[in-house]
């Protein structure tokens, strides 16, 4: 019986050390800044320092793009600019990636988008707003607080919690969490038409995820797709094309 509750015991020290290991490095399995040339750094309201890529347009409409955590978003622009011909294009480069200084964090990564989201509706009235991934729950959430004209998703989940959840069942990844990105606590409050893109074979956020943001927007503001034959990493933006 003693021999039984020491490896219980030993069992539970592990997990407790596993847990605080998870925690205190959850940021660096979240994010994966990519050292990158090029991009321009705006100083913004507040005194935030944004870098971004950029494809200056005149006229009203402009996109701003929120990427994934492993994704340098300056080689999107192509796929970007053949999505959206004659539109202004800016490709957020998050803290810590690129020549953008910090560390990312949520809070950190969402006041630089409403910074620059203010920066861009100055010059454009008709703001579409595109998340990939990581980025599709800082996309929403933007979408959740200001006026945007489209909301685009591709690849999105409805938590980070629940798409962590789906790959770590045995830890309590809800109370871990720092980072939550609670995407679908957001979207009840967007009033953007919204078209959500899935990867057929995705092997990072499952399709329940996907579906659950889906079905917390509005009734019928929502669209969903499901794009065949191509998983997480390789769904292409010429996606948004074809809608």
């Amino acid at each position: 019986m003693r021999l039984v509750l020491s490896l219980l015991l030993l069992v539970l020290a592990v997990y407790v050390a596993v847990c605080a290991l998870v925690f205190f490095r959850q940021r660096s399995m979240i994010y994966y800044p990519q050292a990158f040339e090029g991009g321009t750094i705006l100083t913004l309201g507040g005194g935030a320092r944004v870098g971004v890529t950029l494809r200056e347009q005149p006229g009203p409409g402009a996109v701003i793009y929120f990427g994934g955590n492993a994704e340098a978003v300056e080689y999107s622009l192509p796929e970007l600019q053949a999505a959206f011909p004659g539109q202004a294009l800016y490709l957020m480069h998050y803290r810590g990636y690129g020549a953008t200084p910090g560390e990312p964090t949520e809070a950190g990564l969402f006041a630089d988008a409403q910074a620059l989201y203010e920066h861009v509706r100055a010059l454009h009235p008709q703001v579409t707003v595109v998340g990939r991934s990581l980025g599709s729950g800082i996309a929403t959430r933007l979408a959740s607080v200001k006026t945007v004209d489209r909301l685009v998703l591709l690849t999105p989940y409805d938590s980070m919690a629940g798409a962590a959840s789906h790959h770590f069942p045995w830890l309590p990844v809800r109370l871990l969490l720092r980072d939550r990105y609670e995407s679908v606590s957001y979207a009840a409050k967007v009033n953007a038409p919204t078209t959500i893109f899935a990867a057929e074979r995705d092997e990072v956020i499952p399709r329940a995820s996907s579906e659950a943001l889906y079905r917390s927007f509005r009734p019928g503001l929502a669209t969903f797709h499901v794009v065949s034959g191509v998983g997480h990493n390789d769904i292409s933006l010429r996606s948004l094309q074809l809608h």
